[in-house]
């Protein structure tokens, strides 16, 4: 009889989303003139690129970014650590998951720091639910250290952009 172990997820206690991100910076190895020497990324934290990343694509001002992005921070961290339960979040956190997730050097170098060096694929259903899994994430996040937006949560607490579950290693 042969076992495959999988490799352990890397867990952290730290719980400021900006410090995560910023600290998978070491760790991007692909494309790195475009991420971290380009015009305009001299010099700036990760937050900040994908920050200015947000507002130059989207019209939302600095503290709406900064709010999305601190949220979709949380979601992917435990969503990566907590891999058996079913998360999900509403189209404005949603923004900054894809954000995260476009920016893709920025995304392998956050899954090797917070998912073990594997792949967290992004593996939508077409049709939003309308179950309460919005809220229900807000609270589990909340429960795992971090302190979510009530405000962008409740926003689409009632529909939810999730993922299949049945997908390996979705979120």
């Amino acid at each position: 009889m042969s076992v495959a172990l999988e490799p352990a997820r890397a867990a952290t206690t730290e719980r400021d989303p900006r410090a995560l991100l910023d600290a998978v910076r070491p760790r991007i190895k692909e494309l790195t003139y475009n991420v971290l020497e380009s015009p305009g990324s001299e010099q700036v934290t990760l937050w900040e690129r994908e920050i200015k990343l947000l507002m130059r694509d989207g019209t939302m001002v600095r503290d709406m970014a900064e709010r999305i992005l601190d949220n979709a921070i949380m979601y992917l961290v435990t969503a990566m650590e907590h891999p058996e339960v079913h998360l999900g979040v509403g189209k404005i956190v949603d923004i900054g998951v894809h954000q995260i997730i476009l920016d893709t050097p920025v995304y392998f170098a956050f899954c090797e720091a917070y998912n073990g060096g594997r792949y967290k694929h992004h593996a939508p259903l077409i049709d939003r639910r309308r179950d309460g899994t919005v809220l229900r994430t807000a609270d589990f996040i909340r429960g795992c250290g971090f302190a979510p937006d009530e405000e962008l949560w409740a926003m689409d607490g009632a529909e939810c952009s999730p993922c299949d579950d049945k997908a390996p290693d979705s979120h």
